[in-house]
């Protein structure tokens, strides 16, 4: 296996500090590891992410996580660069990742509503049906447009009654 190889298996293992049923391969946000020689001719990984959303606070922890995984898989020089362009996307949560998120209790988000051109300003909360990841109903109700993290919403199942978080589409 080679170098490249090794480390972009080791930073797929890396888990997302805010939901770790996931890893940050598996949410979409591990966009490539590289490995850059040097001028003095040694070697650095390179790994980019993504962030969910601007301002997310979780990007200096996925950040440390990715160079310490790094690290104690034997490479000592690590870079993480952030990447912005194209924006994340909730259609890049691998299958893998969907199935870890409902055995974890929360609902998937459905496909991402793309807009091109202007985009309408709506003031009430986006039209969402998640079906309830307990009981499978599709009877729910928003309770809450915040969640725990600002990348999911509070949801209420009318079949069984439980509360459950909706991962947002983005």
């Amino acid at each position: 296996m080679s170098a490249r190889e090794r480390a972009a298996e080791a930073a797929g293992e890396v888990r997302d500090p805010e939901m770790p049923m996931l890893t940050l391969a598996d949410l979409g946000v591990l966009r490539g590891v590289e490995m850059e020689r040097g001028m003095d001719g040694g070697e650095t990984v390179v790994a980019w992410i993504t962030p969910t959303y601007t301002g997310c606070p979780a990007m200096a922890t996925m950040r440390d996580d990715l160079v310490h995984r790094l690290n104690d898989a034997g490479f000592p020089r690590v870079e993480v660069r952030v990447v912005l362009d194209p924006p994340w996307s909730s259609d890049w949560i691998s299958e893998r990742g969907r199935a870890a998120l409902r055995a974890a209790g929360l609902s998937a988000p459905g496909p991402a509503r793309r807009a091109s051109g202007p985009v309408a300003l709506t003031l009430g909360p986006p039209r969402r049906a998640p079906d309830c990841p307990r009981c499978g109903s599709a009877a729910t109700r928003l309770t809450s447009e915040f969640g725990a993290t600002a990348c999911k919403a509070l949801y209420t199942c009318t079949g069984c009654l439980e509360p459950f978080e909706h991962v947002k589409e983005i």
